[in-house]
């Protein structure tokens, strides 16, 4: 093989970064390691280009998920063999490219973390609340993701004239600037008004943002998020608590409850049906578990 011509058309002609063509090398030399054992080579013998087959990649990208390698990974891996074997057809030094009918595998597409129904109930409801000014905002911060789903920068974005008490329901300005409409339950409006006069209290006025700190500026992206992972954190040892883990908890809900699915792709702002379909996978792996620990001949 050829290697290391390669990485340098990779890192002089292409202009590739250190790291990058490092990556290549070390793809490059996982696959010369496999293929001499297959081979029959010595471990540090060069394996000839037209000895490398397509059955011989095949079974070097089984033998790669066999061990466990992420389907991530292995693609990785192949891309660079598939450009290796490109720089060879394209420099003369061969005729056939072996790759040409190699597939990668799917990536796959990891369930997104939510919490359990449970969990949020017990912090929502059998947490007592600290009687101050953040305590409250806090709670309603946490209530508002769970029962609006949105993202966090459009509860950060949020302002107290976006709220229609009246109508019951909040206007999001999203993505791409995009606005949609989300109804508001009664207990959430109740903690909302709540909330609006200890916040007119601390800040004095009743217009601006809605949620603010106690200097009544609006609370930025990161302090939410801070907000987020300690609230979470009197009920889950979860990995991630976040608030698009409130997002994905908000959509896993839903559907559990009976939600029709474009109802839901609506009210989280998708703009393709596809990237919802996702929760559905979420509640199906969450209905295996039960079934799994429920069920006595599972």
């Amino acid at each position: 093989m050829h290697a290391e011509e390669f990485v340098s058309y990779l890192k002089y002609e292409r202009n590739y970064s250190d790291r990058t063509v490092d990556s290549y090398r070390r793809d490059l030399e996982a696959f010369r390691l496999f293929a001499s054992g297959v081979l029959g080579l010595a471990p540090g013998a060069d394996v000839p280009d037209a000895d490398i087959s397509e059955r011989l990649i095949r079974r070097w990208m089984a033998a790669m998920l066999d061990k466990g390698n992420t389907s991530r990974s292995v693609c990785r891996r192949i891309s660079a063999l598939k450009c290796y074997f490109r720089f060879m057809l394209v420099s003369g030094r061969l005729t056939v490219d072996p790759t040409v009918r190699i597939t990668p595998p799917k990536k796959e597409k990891p369930l997104p973390y939510f919490m359990r129904e449970g969990d949020m109930d017990t912090l929502l409801d059998d947490i007592k609340v600290r009687d101050t000014f953040e305590g409250h905002r806090n709670h309603l911060i946490i209530n508002t993701f769970y029962n609006t789903g949105m993202r966090l920068s459009e509860l950060t974005g949020l302002d107290v004239a976006d709220i229609d008490f009246h109508a019951e329901l909040v206007k999001v300005t999203g993505k791409r600037n995009k606005q949609r409409i989300i109804p508001l339950s009664e207990s959430l409006l109740a903690e909302m008004r709540e909330y609006l006069s200890r916040r007119g209290a601390v800040t004095g006025d009743s217009d601006g943002a809605l949620f603010v700190s106690r200097r009544g500026t609006r609370l930025s992206g990161a302090e939410v998020r801070e907000i987020v992972h300690d609230e979470l954190s009197l009920v889950t040892t979860m990995k991630k608590r976040s608030p698009h883990v409130l997002r994905h908890s908000f959509a896993t809900a839903m559907l559990n409850h009976g939600a029709d699915i474009e109802a839901v792709r609506r009210l989280l702002g998708h703009e393709s049906l596809a990237t919802t379909e996702i929760y559905t996978h979420t509640t199906f792996e969450q209905l295996k578990k039960e079934y799994q620990r429920a069920h006595p001949r599972a």
